[in-house]
């Protein structure tokens, strides 16, 4: 089974650099299955209803979010009744959504999907470790090829929990910074993993957004309205083979494509 999970998308520039190039992508590297961070693809942030099925229009399978999962007022009910758009599971009892969702290939193989998120410099929500236990024991029930998005700040929070799933899960990779690290790999019991998978959206920026903007913010420390940036995009992304039989990765690819 091979998987292609596509960084955090970034407003138009990010679904822009999707439409030009994903197809291609998907037949050179044989693609089952497309999932992608859609947290930041609504104007930088959020998700809309629209935009979440342009997004599926265009070949992704599900979409995970994160901290601005709740940006855009409309998530509140658009994810009461869309399954394939994924919240952090660790999010309080009560709020809109799952955590969890289980997909099919053409073939019938089926693949699990978890989003956790962060606790250091993120807001406060439950731990990471223990729902990713909980929600693992009805998951592993359905498949055995499981893939985390582990949406974080910090790259020991992200490095600490990839092994704390290796050999229990088939991937575990990194949202949330927008920058791709180098350090794709498969841990001892068979989980890949990749700190970052980076961001989707446009080159000359500053994790996506407009570099004066974010240059004036540090330099006044005044409140400031980001705008997303303009210009070439690029479309960062890891490509993972299964083995459908152990759920064990057998090779990992770091991918950026420039528009």
């Amino acid at each position: 089974m091979n998987i292609l999970f596509i960084g955090d998308i970034m407003g138009e520039p990010g679904r822009r650099v999707i439409l030009k190039h994903l197809s291609r992508v998907i037949q050179e590297h044989q693609i089952d299955l497309v999932i992608g961070n859609g947290e930041n693809a609504a104007g930088g942030f959020g998700i809309t209803q629209e935009v979440a099925e342009d997004l599926f229009d265009l070949g992704l399978s599900v979409i995970t979010l994160g901290n601005h999962a709740w940006d855009k007022r409309e998530a509140l009910e658009y994810l009461q009744k869309e399954q394939r758009v994924i919240r952090p599971a660790n999010y309080p009892d009560g709020v809109p959504g799952k955590g969890t969702c289980v997909v099919e290939t053409v073939h019938g193989e089926r693949l699990g999907i978890l989003q956790l998120m962060g606790r250091v410099f993120m807001p406060m929500v439950d731990c990471p470790f223990r729902v990713a236990e909980r929600e693992l024991a009805q998951l592993t029930t359905q498949t055995h090829c499981i893939l985390v998005d582990m949406h974080a700040e910090t790259t020991s929070e992200k490095m600490a929990m990839g092994y704390f799933l290796d050999g229990k899960v088939s991937a575990v990779l990194g949202t949330h910074t927008h920058v791709q690290t180098a350090d794709e790999q498969i841990l001892p019991q068979g989980t890949g993993y990749l700190t970052d998978v980076g961001m989707t959206g446009p080159v000359q920026s500053v994790i996506g957004m407009k570099p004066n903007l974010v240059i004036q913010k540090f330099l006044t420390q005044l409140p400031r309205r980001f705008e997303v940036a303009t210009g070439p995009s690029v479309l960062s992304a890891a490509v993972l083979s299964l083995n459908y039989s152990t759920g064990k990765t057998t090779h990992i690819t770091r991918l950026r494509v420039f528009e």
